[in-house]
């Protein structure tokens, strides 16, 4: 199986100051022992960089240089399929957004799943599963 991973689970996963950290920690690795294989989207890794060097989230935030080395080690990670947003992945973004009345805090989330669905990707693990439930699609995991 294949999981997508959304910016706040893997914050949870990379910060030790963050409350979820070994839970989050714990999940990866159950699923890298069970075979299972990982998603990742630019944006996702680009979310992380802006929140894992931010001073007001977090009393020892990592520095622009190892935000960037952790995710690149994510990025070319050999268990992580690199997914990105195409022509239909932008049309189901466009029916869902209509389709579920979606508002302006919904668009970044609504584009990752649009994302991962057209990669037959129907698993994310996430610390808000709220994000995703509403389109119906996906198993959220969280920490």
């Amino acid at each position: 199986m294949t999981h997508g991973i959304d910016t706040g689970f893997l914050v949870a996963a990379e910060v030790a100051e963050h409350a979820e950290h070994q839970s989050a920690r714990l999940k990866f690795q159950q699923f890298r022992d069970a075979g299972d294989r990982f998603a990742l989207a630019p944006q996702v890794l680009a979310e992380f960089v802006h929140v894992v060097t931010d001073p007001k989230r977090f009393a020892q935030p990592l520095t622009m240089e190892a935000a960037m080395e952790r995710a690149e080690i994510w990025w070319d990670s050999p268990e992580v399929d690199q997914v990105g947003s195409d022509a239909l992945s932008m049309r189901t973004f466009f029916v869902w957004m209509r389709q579920h009345r979606l508002g302006r805090k919904r668009i970044l989330d609504t584009l990752l799943a649009s994302t991962f669905r057209e990669a037959a990707v129907s698993s994310i693990l996430t610390t808000n599963s709220r994000d995703f439930s509403v389109l119906g699609d996906f198993v959220c995991v969280t920490p």
